[in-house]
């Protein structure tokens, strides 16, 4: 059986190469990116001349708009939101991709915009509420409570979704 050989040692170019093929594959935050080359150096190694400086590489790719991370808040934002996240569970995800509050205020603003319908979509998915067959036991209820606070829904939310008879929406809050 043939040794797998490991890949060589990175260097200066070899570092630029994984960062480019890494943000040209994956929409990416600075700090994911610069935990992704922090992790291939220790995996790898270094044979550089100067010391690894993957900060370096993320600020010029930065600037460079390569990463962009009011950009990608935004995009992940509205992906969360789409599945039926509330603003809580989104702004958690976001801080969580290391981005900085300057960085996420029109994701949140577009968050607290969009949290009706995140909700609408989580009840419609779990068939919660207005999308449940029946009226749910108690049990049930407080089961259902909880996977809307889960999803970063607040507890006043829930409470409208959850109980909510089958077949009526209801109204959105203005």
């Amino acid at each position: 059986m043939a040794d797998k050989r490991s890949p060589p040692p990175l260097d200066e170019e070899a570092l630029r190469e994984l960062a480019l093929r890494y943000v040209g594959r994956f929409a990416t935050s600075r700090a994911k990116l610069l935990a992704y080359l922090g992790r291939k150096i220790r995996e790898r190694g270094w044979t550089g001349e100067a010391p690894a400086d993957p900060q370096a590489l993320v600020d010029r790719l930065s600037e460079l708009r390569y990463v962009d991370d009011a950009s990608y808040a935004v995009m992940k934002s509205g992906a969360l939101s789409r599945r039926g996240y509330g603003p809580r569970r989104v702004a958690e995800a976001l801080r969580a991709d290391g981005i900085a509050e300057t960085d996420r205020e029109e994701a949140d603003a577009q968050t607290k915009k969009e949290s009706w319908s995140a909700a609408d979509r989580f009840a419609r998915r779990k068939r919660i509420g207005p999308y449940a067959h029946e009226r749910p036991d108690p049990g049930q209820r407080e089961k259902w409570i909880a996977a809307f606070l889960r999803a970063g829904h607040d507890y006043a939310t829930a409470r409208l979704w959850v109980d909510a008879a089958p077949g009526e929406v209801p109204e959105a809050e203005t």
